[in-house]
């Protein structure tokens, strides 16, 4: 454990606190499993952080009872019949075997099919829907990008797909760089446009204050709805964990 982290107990709820050098205390529950985590500025002692914490258990619990309810898939193994989800849509995976390179497809309104060659592991036939994915969710990204980037006025030095276990994107300011979760080939167009949204505003104002509200609602009006329909649906098996703002 880093040597400006620790470990307290408050009452039946363990908090992992890391100290850094920030003003103010950031508290967060982390999925999947609902661990506690404070970020604390360096001079603030334990009594005081447990004095902080214990005026949240409620709040705690209740974040610990959102992630238990979440719907999850369970382990995926990528063979014929299962599910999976494109844009917000159920597929169901049809496995073909050839000699051509691996590649996916989709056919009619409900089909995927992975073509791979006979005997592939579980782990290849997961690596060629993953990097199928990369390509999909990037052709879309790219698209919004550019869109929204003219329509809010800032520009991005850098943006790249990674696979993220508690953001559905991130963005540095200072760099000017965006990281959009590859899970998010999996939700509805307008929830994918949520997020990149909401990471090109970032650029502006680093903080979720009320300068970030406002301009969130001047340019998504609905995205409350968006954000509340990307966290209520299903989640990956919970290797992934669960993502959120």
């Amino acid at each position: 454990m880093n040597t400006n982290s620790c470990l307290l107990q408050i009452g039946t709820v363990e908090v992992l606190v890391v100290r850094k050098p920030i003003r103010n205390l950031h508290l967060a529950v982390l999925p999947p499993d609902g661990t506690v985590r404070v970020s604390s500025p360096l001079h603030l002692m334990d009594d005081a952080i447990r004095t902080l914490i214990a005026t949240r258990i409620p709040w705690i619990r209740t974040q610990r009872a959102k992630f238990e309810a979440q719907a999850r898939q369970t382990p995926r193994e990528y063979i014929s019949g299962e599910s999976h989800f494109v844009l917000g849509k159920q597929y169901r995976l049809e496995i073909i075997h050839g000699d051509q390179p691996p590649h996916v497809t989709l056919k009619g309104k409900n089909k995927i099919i992975l073509q791979v060659r006979q005997n592939s592991t579980l782990m290849k036939r997961e690596a060629v829907l993953m990097d199928w994915y990369r390509r999909e969710l990037k052709e879309i990204s790219a698209e919004l990008l550019e869109t929204w980037q003219k329509k809010i006025g800032v520009q991005v030095g850098a943006w790249g797909i990674k696979r993220m276990k508690t953001r559905w994107g991130t963005c540095n300011q200072n760099a000017r760089r965006i990281w959009l979760n590859l899970e998010l080939v999996k939700k509805p167009f307008p929830c994918i446009e949520y997020v990149i949204v909401h990471e090109l505003l970032h650029l502006i104002e680093k903080k979720h204050n009320e300068h970030f509200v406002v301009l969130l609602t001047k340019h998504l009006p609905k995205w409350r709805s968006l954000k509340e329909e990307l966290n209520r649906l299903m989640l990956a098996h919970e290797k992934w964990g669960s993502c959120g703002y």
